[in-house]
């Protein structure tokens, strides 16, 4: 017997065990919905080892909750950790051949699937704390369902959750029954505490100082108002060391617990080994669930959490800085009353917190899926399909990570795992990060390779200059780097072989020994072999202004010592929201050969003919990405292709870089009126339908812009109208019409349903209705004009103008012009175009 009932703690988990043997024991699966403090992470798996009948292997989503799990539960047992209980991570391992309960993560656990699905040994996985939604869950919960399905239908699959939002992992599991531990903390009492002065919100990594100074004091009220210690939740390390500096002198030991911490000290704050006097301990995320944190009677809450984003279209993934969830907050809270009563201080208003997000966002629905997909296709389902995930992978994230696997050489042209891919699998990192550590290698040395991609995958540099960060890991670097630096060596003595480029080519060392090249060059060549589409070039000569490779632009922070560096490799940028360039966080140098050799892929040559800002460009072209290299004008160009880019020009920018004569313009208005009146077979002449038909009427001899202003437009739209038509324009739509007094009046067609007559009244005389056009269906619209050319009517019914509106003009106007003829009646009287009656 692992443990005895009576031993084990009197935790409200307790009173539902054997509910939850039961439900194991007929269904084979099941749903544990426990909050925090109730001992499904502890209890649960040492109650359930003896009946398992192998090993229980319990996954955490995070190092450090794995680590204290596994010691909490070897302590019930009085054991060190590594007998009868033990626990795996990256880079550390404490089991033995005696271990019945192992404790995990998730990313390990899914790397244990790949490797060997039927899990031989293991007898039942409890998969802890679902409800956060990490990737590495969602995928763990998935193979294990199919595994039970097709290999291993009596391993046992346990899942836990702190939310009652059980529903949805029941139905993954199979319709899994749902087993419920009531909690029974102690009461806390919630006090609201917004800041006194309004505060910026949280944009990209950036938390307004003012919030943290709210924080720190916040901290000072809550332990002055109680005993115990203070758990404080920030975002990040960043602000965990902020936050510090406004503690000092406050009286407590003042602690830090986030996931960059050595894990021994992560351990000594969750152990209470450093619990001399009262303690406040600043943390991220990590002390949300899984461990219990001893001493705490209060918990001071930020309100913020840190998530990964993935901005898709431009390939630029970084942490950024949320509101937490409703159930997040619950979650917090709950850290004050496991121990006793406890109070908890939320640095914002009840009215906001009624409007935050009842769950926090899967991580599968923003984050970048290069990882997920290259574990997708290990796994034989390439896109999800036939995977019971709790929520599909949106299809353009997912199109992108398959794309990158398919640039890194990891899948074939059907979606197929290559060698290649395997071996990225196989070195525990991302896909980009194992393939700068495999390729790098061969360049500048394993050493060198292992230490730049440690510092990649866990170190955040203080400053912009990822070399300057490298020597300072170099000279006084944590024990987690160091291990992660020696787990990555060891991978590649592993591999021993040379890495491949993508496409499957060997990737070429440089001339001369590896261990000659600069660690300036060294770091730039590694991060660049990472994220080829952030190679990066000044804009100009000593700037901060960069393009990179991908298309994205981006600048240094003022000050930065990078500055003026003519070529960059970007380890981390991020883009603000409705910022036009991304800010890059950490960078090393590089040079161009060094470029394009890290972004050999992306290197091309091309022969380009089009239109580019407004003229046709006829040039070769060298790019890496989107940087333009070297550039030549062609001699000969095809003059095909020529007509072609002016034609996309034309239809670009439209039939303004036409030279529209005024007799273009007043022939293309009669042909629209034509169209509008008669319809086929006159043709449409709006600027939709000449830029379609522009290939019929543009002339073949146009090779740039100049070209087209050269252009008789006029002709072009004659040439428009077949023969037989282009002989009745003049019937149709006559340039002049002839008016009584024998003038050859224009006719205005700007509005193609109005054709328009501007005459003077009397030239119109004996005129008993307007003049008629398009074979008499369209009455011309007549402006009257005075002498002076000023219209004192429009009409169209000349009769009914002579009868009334006449005998009006004629009062008003004949004592203004009485020099000219104001006849009774017009009908009959003569016209004249006379401006004087004859002395």
């Amino acid at each position: 017997m692992l443990i005895a009932a009576e031993a084990l703690p009197d935790l409200p988990v307790r009173a539902v065990l054997p509910e939850l043997t039961g439900a194991l024991a007929r269904a084979g699966t099941a749903v544990l919905v426990a909050p925090p403090g109730t001992g499904k992470t502890t209890v649960v798996p040492l109650a359930l080892a003896d009946a398992a009948g192998g090993r229980v292997v319990v996954a955490e989503p995070r190092r450090v909750a794995a680590r204290a799990a596994a010691r909490r539960m070897a302590a019930l047992l009085g054991e060190p950790v590594g007998a009868r209980v033990g626990y795996t991570v990256r880079g550390d391992r404490r089991t033995g051949r005696d271990t019945v309960v192992e404790v995990v993560t998730t990313g390990v656990l899914v790397r244990r699937l790949q490797r060997d699905p039927e899990l031989p040994g293991t007898a039942l996985v409890v998969l802890d704390e679902c409800h956060e939604r990490h990737l590495d869950a969602d995928l763990a919960l998935a193979f294990l369902v199919e595994v039970r399905a097709a290999l291993r239908p009596d391993l046992g699959l346990l899942a836990t959750s702190a939310t009652a939002e059980s529903h949805r992992l029941a139905q993954v599991l199979g319709g899994a029954p749902v087993v419920t531990a009531a909690a029974r903390l102690f009461p806390v009492q919630v006090h609201w505490c917004p800041p006194g002065q309004p505060v910026d919100a949280p944009h990209g990594l950036r938390v307004d100082p003012r919030l943290l100074d709210h924080v720190a004091a916040t901290v000072r009220r809550a332990l002055a108002d109680g005993p115990g210690d203070v758990l404080v939740f920030l975002p990040g390390a960043r602000e965990i060391e902020t936050v510090a500096r406004r503690l000092d002198g406050v009286g407590a030991r003042v602690l830090a617990l986030h996931g960059r911490l050595p894990a021994a000290a992560q351990d000594a704050v969750l152990s209470g080994e450093a619990a001399a006097g009262r303690r406040v301990v600043l943390a991220t995320a990590v002390a949300e669930s899984s461990l219990t944190v001893p001493g705490v009677r209060a918990v001071v809450d930020a309100g913020l959490s840190r998530v990964p984003r993935m901005d898709h279209a431009r390939g630029l993934g970084a942490l950024v800085t949320v509101p937490v969830s409703r159930a997040a907050a619950r979650q917090r809270a709950g850290r004050a009353g496991r121990e006793a009563p406890g109070r908890v201080y939320r640095c914002w208003s009840q009215a906001l917190h009624d409007r935050l997000p009842a769950q926090p966002e899967p991580e599968i629905a923003a984050a970048d899926l290069t990882g997920f997909a290259l574990d997708l296709a290990l796994w034989g389902h390439p896109d999800g399909t036939g995977l019971s995930l709790p929520d599909p992978p949106p299809a353009g994230a997912l199109r992108t990570a398959v794309g990158t696997l398919h640039d890194l050489g990891a899948l074939d042209e059907h979606g197929r795992v290559t060698p290649r891919g395997r071996d990225l699998a196989g070195a525990g990192l991302h896909p980009r990060l194992a393939r700068a550590l495999l390729d790098g290698a061969t360049t500048v040395g394993a050493r060198r390779a292992a230490e730049v991609v440690a510092l990649l995958d866990e170190v955040r540099a203080d400053g912009d200059d990822l070399v300057a960060a490298w020597r300072r890991a170099r000279r006084d670097g944590g024990a987690a780097w160091r291990a992660e630096v020696a787990r990555l060596t060891s991978v590649l003595s592993r591999h021993g072989t040379p890495g491949e480029t993508p496409g499957g080519r060997q990737a070429r060392p440089r001339t001369g020994p590896a261990t000659g090249l600069p660690d300036d060059l060294a770091a730039g060549l590694v991060v660049a072999l990472a994220y080829p589409e952030r190679v990066a070039r000044a804009r100009e000569p000593g700037g901060r202004a960069y393009l990179m490779a991908g298309g994205t632009a981006a600048e240094l922070a003022a000050g930065s010592g990078l500055a003026g560096t003519p070529w960059l490799a970007v380890a981390d940028a991020d883009r603000a929201p409705g910022a036009r360039t991304a800010r890059i966080r950490a960078a090393a140098p590089l040079d161009e050969d060094t470029a394009r050799e890290a972004a050999a892929a992306l290197h091309t040559e091309v022969t380009e003919i089009g239109w580019v800002d407004g003229d046709v460009v006829a040039r070769g072209v060298r790019r890496l990405g989107a940087i333009t290299l070297a550039e030549r004008r062609l001699d000969a160009p095809d003059p095909e292709r020529l007509r072609a880019a002016v034609l996309d020009g034309l239809r670009r920018d439209g039939l303004g870089l036409l030279a529209w004569t005024d007799a273009a313009t007043r022939l293309r208005q009669r042909l629209a009126f034509a169209h509008a009146a008669l319809g086929e077979p006159w043709p449409p002449v709006d600027d939709a339908a000449l830029l379609a038909a522009a290939e019929d009427w543009l002339d073949p001899g146009v090779r740039r812009r100049a070209d087209l202003a050269r252009i008789d437009v006029a002709n072009a739209l004659r040439r428009r109208l077949p023969w037989q038509v282009a002989a009745r324009l003049d019937e149709v739509a006559p340039e002049r019409l002839p008016v009584p007094s024998g003038s050859l009046v224009r006719v205005d067609y700007a509005d193609p349903a109005a054709p328009v007559l501007a005459v003077k009244v009397q030239e119109t005389f004996g005129w008993r209705e307007a003049p008629r056009l398009a074979e008499g269906r369209v009455a011309v619209l007549l402006h009257l004009l005075s002498p002076a050319g000023r219209p004192v009517a429009v009409t169209r019914d000349l009769a009914s103008f002579w009868a009334t509106g006449y005998p009006q003009v004629r009062a008003e106007l004949r004592g203004r012009y009485p020099r000219h003829p104001w006849p009774e009646d017009p009908t009959s009287a003569e016209p004249t175009r006379r401006t004087n009656r004859r002395g």
